[in-house]
C-alpha cells in the first residue's frame, strides 16, 4: 500500500514537472529570439532565467525517485534529506544565475546603444508572465498536496520567472519609446537579478535549517507538550528534542511516570504518548519515548 502511494506521488510530481520543462523550453526559445531581434538585454536576461528553470526541473524529475524511497536498513528515517539537498541546489543555481545577470548588467550599463530596442521584444515578457504564473499556481498546488518542499521550491522558481518578466516588460517599453533611455534596459536586467537572488535565499533557508538539524518551532513544541500531558499517568516531560525531515518532524522526549508503576504500564503510557503525537502532532514522522520515574 505504501509503495503504491509513493508511486502515485512520484507520478504526480513528474507530470507537473515535465509540463514545466515543455513550457520553459518554449519560453526560453521565444525570449531569446525576440530579445536578440528586439535588441533587449533585459529580455535576454529573462530568457536565461527561464533556461535555469530547466535545470531545476530536471533536478526534481531525477531526484524524486530517491527522496520518495521508503526507509531501509541504512536509512531508517527514509531519504527525505535528499529532497533538502535538491532544494538547496535549486536555490544555489538561482543565486548563481542572479549574480551573473547582475554583473553583466552593471558592466554594460554605460555602453552606447547604436540600435534602438524594438517593440517585438515585449512579446517575450508578456507570454512569460501569463504562462509562468499559471504554471506556478498549478505546481504549488501539487507540491502542497504531496508535501514536497522541492516541488514547492520549483513552483516559486516559476513565480520568480513570471515576476522577473515585469521589469523586462517595463524596460523594453521605455527603451523602445525613447532611445536616449536605453540604459533602462540594463537597469531592468539588474532588478531581475536582485529579485532572483531574494527568491533563491527564500528557497535555500528552510532547506539549510533541515540539513543542520534545526528543531521544530516554538509553537510546535508547545503543541507537543500539550499533547503529552493529555495522556493519563504522565507526571512530567522534559529533554524534548525535535528535528526536521522534509515537512515532517522527528521527536525524542523523556516522560516521567509513577516510580511504582509496572514496566508494562509504563510501556503502555509511552505507546499512548507516541500515538497521540503521531495522530495530532505537527506532521510527526516518528516518536521515541524514554520512560523515567517521577521523583
Amino acid at each position: 500500500m505504501q509503495n503504491q502511494q509513493n508511486e502515485l506521488v512520484i507520478q504526480q510530481i513528474k507530470k507537473i514537472t515535465w509540463i514545466g520543462v515543455y513550457v520553459n523550453l518554449a519560453l526560453t526559445a521565444i525570449k531569446f529570439w525576440v530579445g536578440i531581434l528586439g535588441r533587449s538585454q533585459a529580455v535576454v536576461a529573462d530568457a536565461v532565467h527561464s533556461l535555469s528553470d530547466l535545470t531545476t526541473d530536471f533536478a526534481v524529475i531525477f531526484g524524486v525517485k530517491f527522496w520518495s524511497a521508503p526507509p531501509d536498513q541504512n536509512h531508517p528515517y527514509g531519504h527525505r534529506r535528499i529532497e533538502a539537498l535538491i532544494t538547496t541546489t535549486i536555490g544555489l543555481l538561482l543565486a548563481s544565475v542572479a549574480v551573473g545577470l547582475g554583473y553583466n548588467s552593471l558592466t554594460t550599463i554605460r555602453e552606447v546603444h547604436y540600435q534602438q530596442t524594438t517593440w517585438i521584444a515585449i512579446t517575450g515578457p508578456v507570454l512569460s508572465i501569463i504562462f509562468k504564473e499559471l504554471l506556478f499556481r498549478w505546481t504549488v498546488i501539487v507540491g502542497k498536496r504531496v508535501q514536497s518542499s522541492a516541488v514547492v521550491a520549483n513552483a516559486w522558481h516559476h513565480r520568480s520567472d513570471a515576476l522577473s518578466s515585469l521589469p523586462a516588460l517595463v524596460a523594453v517599453a521605455v527603451a523602445s519609446i525613447n532611445p536616449d533611455w536605453a540604459f533602462v534596459d540594463h537597469i531592468g536586467a539588474l532588478i531581475i537579478s536582485v529579485f532572483i537572488l531574494k527568491v533563491s535565499w527564500d528557497i535555500i533557508r528552510p532547506s539549510l535549517a533541515e540539513l543542520t538539524d534545526q528543531g521544530a518551532s516554538e509553537k510546535d513544541q508547545q503543541l507537543i507538550m500539550e499533547l503529552v500531558f493529555r495522556i493519563e499517568g504522565v507526571k512530567d516531560a522534559h529533554a524534548i528534542r525535535t528535528r526536521k525531515f522534509g515537512s515532517s518532524i522527528a521527536i525524542d522526549l523523556h516522560v516521567l511516570v509513577d516510580p511504582n508503576m509496572s514496566v508494562r504500564d509504563g510501556h503502555t503510557i509511552s505507546e499512548q504518548v507516541k500515538d497521540e503525537l503521531m495522530a495530532h502532532g505537527p506532521d510527526v514522522l516518528d516518536v521515541v519515548v524514554h520512560i523515567e520515574p517521577f521523583e
